[in-house]
């Protein structure tokens, strides 16, 4: 069995994926917070919902969902049942550091998982304490891995690649949403040029995860002399893509 203690934006993605995509709801249990969302979203996948940390008693695993400002209290409820569980915290500034100053002689360990989790597509960085095994993290990669791809990171890097991993979906859907416009604007209807959009953007992410060549060569398969597509990065250099994406991550990442 495993817990969860916050079901919101992120907390509730991942225990979506995860049913969704075939861990059993009977194995999940979610404590959730004053707002109804965990109720609803109880109605939806059908896990067990419980008002108390220390219902949780029995998960072997529990992630910690919920935002900064109550991590502390959390903790020091979590505290009285922790021994003996793996502790993963998906709270921003949950550095292993901290979690062990409060979690004494417990392992822990702080991962941060992107929305596409939701749908079995995720990206997750996880920085592990010292403590964990091999069976410990292979332990955890069994229940993470329902939500897409689970990566070890020294610490130092967690940040950093949540950003990245983290962040950027919602750049990408600026984008979707402005090539959806240009779209419009030469007489595509709404709702096809959305769907080229984001049909471009899952077909292009595969392909280059799946091939050899890195992004770079990709781009240069398409880019034939004189042709649109090169006119097209032409422009995107000259109205500073690149470095509004890098400013962008820069922004996020402060």
């Amino acid at each position: 069995m495993i817990g969860f203690i916050g079901a919101g934006s992120i907390g509730g993605a991942v225990i979506t994926g995860l049913v969704k995509n075939g861990f059993d709801a009977d194995e999940i249990v979610v404590k959730g917070g004053r707002s109804n969302r965990t109720k609803l979203l109880d109605d939806q996948l059908g896990f067990k919902m419980v008002k108390k940390v220390k219902q949780l008693e029995d998960a072997e695993v529990i992630f910690i969902a919920v935002g900064a400002n109550a991590l502390d209290s959390v903790l020091t409820e979590l505290k009285e049942i922790a021994t003996g569980k793996l502790i993963v915290a998906f709270t921003g500034g949950a550095s292993i550091t901290h979690l062990k100053k409060i979690l004494t002689g417990v392992k822990v360990a702080h991962a941060i998982p992107n929305t596409p989790v939701k749908v079995g597509a995720g990206f997750t960085g996880i920085t592990y304490s010292d403590d964990f095994t091999a069976e410990d993290k292979k332990k955890i990669g069994s229940i993470l891995g329902y939500t897409g791809q689970l990566v070890e990171v020294p610490e130092d890097q967690l940040g950093i690649l949540g950003t990245v991993a983290g962040c950027s979906p919602a750049f990408l859907d600026v984008f979707i949403e402005a090539l959806s416009d240009a779209g419009v604007k030469h007489g595509l209807n709404r709702k096809l040029s959305y769907e080229a959009a984001i049909g471009m953007a899952i077909g292009a992410s595969k392909l280059a995860k799946q091939s050899q060549l890195n992004v770079s060569a990709l781009k240069d398969e398409v880019t034939s002399p004189g042709g649109s597509t090169i006119k097209g990065v032409a422009a995107l250099e000259e109205n500073g893509f690149r470095n509004a994406v890098i400013k962008a991550v820069d922004a996020a990442e402060e």
